[in-house]
């Protein structure tokens, strides 16, 4: 059951660092050093070492804020196409064990393609549409929706894994569902 939770709790960690590459680092770390839900392993408990939760609450705070501001969020994003899937891995491989039950290869591989792909499907296609049809007044909203979710995602990953997995599985069958539905509609 300890793999299968820390798989759950890793997939929640790394999708989460698809919408903001800090937050779930930060709380990875926090939770880690001040309390017992989480027990890092080398050499990942350094996420947990005061200096690199520091300096992850500073980065947490500049990409917030880079995020509202107009015309700095599409280069955020950009930056951030590199850093959200090497975070996403980060926390995939760091959370729950996880390394000591599965390849660390494969750990860091799926972490970055989770994150890589919640990253593209917010910067590549959401972000421009909300954009487009807000002329850019949606952002800020946006991206304080996706702060929140980040934020929440993460906690939940950590403090109830099994309620991440089950979201998963529902969220998959969603997007199976839309991809035959929309196939459909588009052969007739």
């Amino acid at each position: 059951m300890d793999l299968l939770t820390g798989i759950f709790t890793a997939f929640g960690l790394s999708a989460s660092a698809g919408l903001n590459a800090y937050i779930p680092l930060l709380l990875v770390g926090l939770i880690a050093r001040y309390t017992d839900l989480m027990n890092l392993n080398a050499p990942w408990d350094t996420l947990s070492h005061p200096g690199i939760i520091l300096m992850l609450s500073v980065l947490v705070i500049i990409e917030m804020l880079a995020d509202k501001i107009p015309a700095v969020n599409h280069l955020n994003d950009l930056i951030q196409t590199l850093i959200r899937p090497a975070a996403g891995a980060i926390a995939f491989a760091a959370s729950a064990n996880v390394v000591t039950d599965v390849s660390p290869v494969l750990a860091l591989a799926a972490g970055l393609l989770v994150a890589g792909t919640v990253h593209v499907a917010k910067a590549g296609a959401m972000r421009p549409m909300v954009t487009a049809t807000t002329g850019g007044a949606g952002n800020v909203p946006v991206s304080i929706a996706e702060d929140i979710v980040s934020t929440v995602l993460s906690i939940l990953a950590i403090v109830l894994p099994i309620l991440i997995g089950t979201l998963m599985v529902v969220l998959a069958a969603f997007i199976i569902w839309w991809l035959y539905r929309r196939a459909n509609r588009e052969t007739t």
